[in-house]
This record gives C-alpha cells, sequence and structure tokens, in this order.
C-alpha cells in the first residue's frame, strides 16, 4: 500500500475504484484517498470516508476513462473463468485512466488462498479431493463438496505472461517474497497526471520489482 501510495501519488483527493475489495487495506495507511468499492456483497462499514456501490466488476456502470485509478488486490482470480477474467482486465482498461492490478503468482510453490505448498499444481480433480484434509483452509473450515467445488470453479491464478496478455499496455512489477517471485501486479500510470509528472522531476523510476517484507 506504501507503494501504491507513493508511485501513484496519492493524496486526500484522489479517486480511486477499488474494484472487489474491502476497507482493510485503506486502514492500513494514514488517510484515505475518495474511494469507492465495488463489490457484490456490502459488507464492512457505510456512511463514512469510504463509498460502497453494489455491482458486478465484469461489468462496471462507469463511462470510458472516468475514473482516476482502479485498484485491484488479488481479485481477478477470483471473477470466474477464463473469459470472465478477460472481461474484468477489459472493464479495468476501459474505465481507469492508471490502474493497479494485482494477482498471485501460479508459479509460487505455497497457494494463498488455502496456505499450503504445491496442491494448486495437481490436477483439478485431485484437488477437490485434497482440499478439506490436506490443506490449511479445509482443516480451519471443514470445506463441504459444495464449498470445495466452488472454491475450485472460482480460483484460477494466472502467470506473468497471462497477466500481460491481459493488460498489454501495462507495466507488471514483481513482488517479491525471499527470492521468489510471489505476486505479480499490472500497472498503467497516466502521463498526464501529477504522478507521472513528479516521477520525472525526482529523476525516479516506477519500480518493475520489488520485495514483500511482511
Amino acid at each position: 500500500m506504501q507503494l501504491f501510495y507513493r508511485r501513484f501519488n496519492v493524496t486526500p483527493q484522489t479517486e480511486v475504484l477499488d474494484l472487489g475489495g474491502r476497507e482493510f487495506n485503506w486502514t492500513l495507511m494514514p488517510f484515505h484517498p475518495r474511494v469507492t468499492i465495488v463489490n457484490r456483497l456490502l459488507e464492512g462499514k457505510r456512511g463514512g470516508e469510504i463509498r460502497w456501490i453494489l455491482a458486478d466488476v465484469r461489468e462496471l456502470p462507469f463511462a470510458d476513462k472516468a475514473v482516476e485509478i482502479v485498484y485491484s488486490n488479488s481479485v481477478i482470480e477470483h471473477v470466474g473463468t477464463v473469459e470472465d477474467q478477460r472481461r474484468f482486465a477489459a472493464e479495468c482498461r476501459r474505465v481507469g485512466r492508471s490502474y493497479y492490478v494485482q494477482t498471485p503468482n501460479r508459479h509460487f510453490p505455497i497457494e494463498p488462498h488455502v496456505l499450503t505448498p504445491f496442491i494448486h499444481w495437481l490436477p483439478r480433480k485431485l484437488q477437490a479431493r485434497l482440499l478439506r484434509n490436506f490443506t490449511v483452509w479445509g482443516w480451519m473450515t471443514r470445506p463441504d463438496a459444495a464449498a470445495r467445488a466452488r472454491f475450485l470453479d472460482t480460483t484460477w491464478m494466472l502467470t506473468r505472461t497471462e497477466l500481460q496478455t491481459l493488460f498489454p499496455e501495462a507495466e507488471i512489477w514483481t513482488e517479491r517474497f525471499l527470492w521468489m517471485a510471489k505476486s505479480f501486479v499490472a500497472v498503467k500510470i497516466d502521463h498526464e497526471n501529477g504522478s507521472t509528472r513528479r516521477n520525472a522531476r525526482e529523476g525516479t523510476r516506477t519500480p518493475k520489482d520489488f520485495s514483500t517484507r511482511s
């Protein structure tokens, strides 16, 4: 979040459309920009500094380039099929003048949703058999067959190449845990906004690679 604020020159006046998110990430920072969260469920507090809209992130109720920054954290892998991911990416690119879309790396050895190594590399039928008794998520939630099927049907993690294909004009940043690529971020910064001008004045560049320490 600190990197996002710094590189996009976020201020209290910055308009951010958070697709599929919740309030937690915004509580990590000393101030909120003008955040609107779009989700299929209205979760969390409402009526405060953050606005909520009930909508489908694959078909957003906004005009082209209506939003200063589209922000998404670990959502695109949950929107449905590969075609649904294409629709989600197209809406991010259509609506946002800038965007920041993060997703876990499918090649990272630990599956972040079930907190278990290597299971996401197995055939999906075998995953369905192992999820309940051989994953941390399964031990904690004891999912029934329907819950396991729902998880597998709505969790499709991406590789760097697949993310780049969905966002062809984007820079791809790499988040690392130790030396391994943990996740990727598709980034486009509007060259007309203040963040780009500021970075140019300061002689800085948007990093393509940075480490996650916590």
